[in-house]
């Protein structure tokens, strides 16, 4: 398997909801018109607590500064699994659980914390910048590292770790932080580029204006359902993560479906902000996760994580996560 490093430098940042409309005007121009910005890595999700933004060094030329930004003090750059070559976002998705014992894991017992993205096409690991030597010297004997420069594919070389350091001993990493289960069911879907002007305007009522929507006979936290909405534009990919009622919103035949039409349920991981320097938080969830060989998305936001499941599975999902959260009282 090949672990690609993109060329991409990132900054994560929050917009609090109060402040979202003094950035409209650049979010637009990043998810709509990126030929305008030349961003080539771009997201947004939006939680019941904030926007979480991921950009490239020239999309967050776009943000305007305001005291509604908070940005991650470090530098972040993503790491992306390939398996059988070809590039990251046209192969088949690994799935975070298929890369939990084999990334994940390892990056947790050498205490180097990751920001996770799960796309439609592909999961995207994000780590600090200046935690890039250790990371590959980490997975060095289980990948072939390759870095991504101007576009092309080429061999990583060392930066510079020396070896003999020894490899910790895989741990059990029982859950210290709450879990919780909304009610929405949840589509991982994409569509055609070409297509988005056709649907940009509905996009930028669910991205900016539909917060204070509710569903007929919902009461707010009451009734368990909780806003979240992801969508993601990188390297000219799509990719969409919506609650089912908000997918019907959708012209017939824009959203790309799956045969099966499979949903999702979520589970949210913190009971209070995470913040970015905890490490083994992606790990406590995706190991017993690929223990029982449950696939899983898994994204992570500037307060919480969020991991989304098989419908079918969520009551196995829950019942492992709190065996595990048990272990550590």
């Amino acid at each position: 398997m090949e672990l690609h490093i993109l060329e991409h430098s990132l900054k994560v940042a929050s917009i609090a909801k109060e402040g979202i409309q003094l950035c409209t005007y650049g979010l637009i121009k990043l998810a709509f018109l990126p030929s305008k910005t030349r961003c080539k890595f771009f997201s947004l999700t939006e939680t019941p607590e904030d926007y979480t933004i991921i950009v490239d060094e020239e999309g967050y030329k776009e943000l305007p500064q305001s005291e509604f930004l908070s940005v991650a003090e470090a530098t972040w750059v993503a790491l992306n699994v390939v398996s059988g070559g070809g590039s990251a976002s046209s192969s088949q998705p690994i799935g975070v659980t298929k890369i939990a014992k084999s990334v994940i894991a390892p990056l947790a017992d050498h205490n180097i914390s990751v920001f996770m993205l799960s796309t439609y096409q592909t999961d995207f690991i994000l780590v600090r910048e200046r935690d890039l030597p250790l990371v590959m010297h980490t997975l060095s004997s289980e990948f072939t590292l390759l870095r991504v420069v101007n576009g092309e594919t080429v061999a990583a070389n060392s930066l510079g770790v020396t070896n003999g350091f020894v490899k910790p001993k895989m741990v059990q990493r029982p859950i210290i932080h709450p879990l919780s289960s909304p009610s929405n069911m949840f589509c991982v879907t994409s569509l055609d580029p070409d297509t988005l002007p056709s649907v940009a305007t509905l996009l930028m009522d669910v991205m900016f204006y539909s917060s204070g929507t509710k569903e007929p006979g919902a009461t707010g936290e009451d009734s368990g359902h909780i806003r979240f909405f992801s969508f993601s534009l990188i390297e000219g990919y799509v990719s969409l993560v919506m609650d089912e009622q908000t997918t019907q919103r959708f012209p017939n035949n824009v959203l790309f479906t799956s045969a099966s039409g499979e949903l999702w349920k979520m589970v949210r991981i913190g009971g209070q902000p995470l913040g970015f320097d905890e490490c083994g938080i992606v790990a406590q969830i995706s190991e017993p996760l690929a223990t029982a060989d449950i696939p899983a998305y898994y994204i992570s936001t500037f307060k919480f994580d969020h991991a989304l499941v098989p419908e079918e599975n969520i009551q196995s999902v829950i019942g492992a996560l709190r065996t595990n959260e048990s272990a550590a009282q």
